[in-house]
């Protein structure tokens, strides 16, 4: 549906979008009362209403006008793609990524459209769906750089290394200096097990932000070490960025149960719920929702103040710390919790021995350390990082690490930690005992 030089509602509407754009709603809804005034069947109408109602935190009202936009006319994309990305926005991804789909069909040739449907990919974790349109997107556009990065990206998280590589290596060849195809490329080396390769743009990023502690991370990996552990720097922007799907993601798409198990294991060992609880890697709260409130205190830590705003949401932790676990432990005194979580924190965190140390220091006699890990080979190095970009532990080392810091008893159960391109992630939950 174009404007033409008769439309009776173009001024409106435009004058509408720019209001919404600025946050004056009042005057903007003031708007479009006179264009739906002038034509009360328009569609455009109900679509910006739904958008400024969504500004407006009404979702009910937003879901409704721009189902209404929908009604009034079925095949028009404008209301066809705010509708799937107010459903994508909302976590309603089967919906959103029916409807982004039909939409594909109806407008092939729509870089906007275009734009949406893979926006709404990669909201619902549908990565090949992502790689088909942008794919699409580059027959339509050869040689388009940012749907050449995006794509390379989704490659790389598909396993589909030496196609994700050729395009990273174009990228950098012809941007030199872009530090974001820098380290995309590193990123797509590592991620391939061929972190040496990424040694040339290491050094390219190195001599843009020597300080930087992700570029330094970076090259450690390219010059074959093992860093301790992953900068806060390169792991809350991942958690920023995941926040407000973070949920759906894990339990639904990923099947990630371990929240649950462990609530399961604190409270059949503490029925009455007695117990000061901190939660390491908190995230948006999962063992928390598990656990339910507490006759005690809940503490959360995590790196990602957008994962903390996801987590108060619930309104069962008493506290949040937004700080590394390290430092976390290490500023607690001790003899203060019953009960210590890191549930796929070590991934992150890496080098063990210190946080179980200091777990050993803050729980009361009686108190349990849960932690859990992925699973190295017992033939291999105590720590290893995964292609992925996580780390994953030797058992046995765990295991002698407990034992070393004064754990009397230390029990490790073999288990699926989630599921990532349909194939679980072997690894193991550690269940380590103060003595009482």
């Amino acid at each position: 549906m174009s404007a033409i030089a008769r439309d009776p509602n173009i001024k409106h509407l435009i004058k509408a979008r720019g209001q919404i754009a600025k946050g004056d709603l009042k005057n903007a809804a003031l708007t479009l009362n006179q264009a739906n005034a002038r034509w009360p069947q328009d569609p455009r109408v109900f679509m910006l209403g739904g958008l400024m109602a969504e500004k407006a935190g009404h979702l009910q009202g937003a879901f409704e006008s721009l189902r209404k936009a929908v009604a009034l006319a079925p095949d028009w994309g404008p209301g066809l793609l705010e509708l799937a990305l107010l459903l994508a926005r909302q976590n309603q991804f089967q919906e959103a990524v029916e409807i982004a789909e039909r939409l594909a069909l109806l407008e092939p040739g729509n870089l906007q459209v275009l734009a949406g449907v893979v926006d709404i990919a990669h909201r619902s974790g549908h990565t090949a769906m992502a790689v088909r349109h942008l794919r699409r997107g580059l027959a339509l556009v050869p040689g388009d750089v940012e749907l050449r990065r995006l794509l390379a990206r989704d490659l790389s998280e598909q396993g589909q290394h030496d196609e994700a590589l050729a395009l990273w290596s174009a990228l950098v060849a012809e941007n030199p200096a872009d530090s974001g195809f820098l380290r995309g490329h590193v990123q797509a080396c590592i991620a391939a097990g061929k972190p040496a390769q990424a040694q040339e743009s290491c050094t390219a990023l190195l001599a843009q932000a020597p300080e930087d502690p992700v570029c330094q991370y970076y090259a450690q990996l390219a010059g074959g070490q093992t860093p301790d552990r992953q900068p806060a720097e390169l792991v809350r922007p991942l958690f920023d960025e995941l926040a407000e799907s973070y949920d759906q993601h894990m339990v639904r798409s990923l099947k990630y149960q371990l929240p649950r198990q462990v609530a399961d294991k604190i409270i059949t060992r503490h029925p009455d719920k007695k117990i000061n609880v901190l939660d390491l890697g908190c995230g948006t709260g999962l063992l928390g929702v598990c656990l339910g409130r507490l006759d005690g205190f809940l503490i959360g830590v995590d790196l990602s103040m957008k994962m903390l705003e996801q987590a108060a949401r619930h309104q069962l932790y008493d506290r949040f710390h937004t700080v590394n676990l390290h430092d976390a432990l290490r500023a607690t005194p001790p003899g203060l919790y019953q009960v210590i979580a890191a549930l796929d924190v070590f991934i992150y965190a890496g080098e063990l021995s210190l946080a179980i140390a200091d777990a050993h220091r803050i729980l009361t006699a009686d108190g349990l350390l849960i932690l859990s890990c992925e699973t190295a080979s017992e033939t291999g190095p105590d720590l290893v990082l995964l292609p992925a970009g996580r780390y994953a532990h030797k058992r046995s080392h765990v295991q002698a690490l407990c034992q070393a810091a004064g754990f009397d008893a230390v029990e490790i159960e073999d288990s699926v930690l989630r599921y990532e391109n349909h194939q679980p992630v072997a690894g193991f939950v550690v269940t380590a005992h103060k003595p009482a």
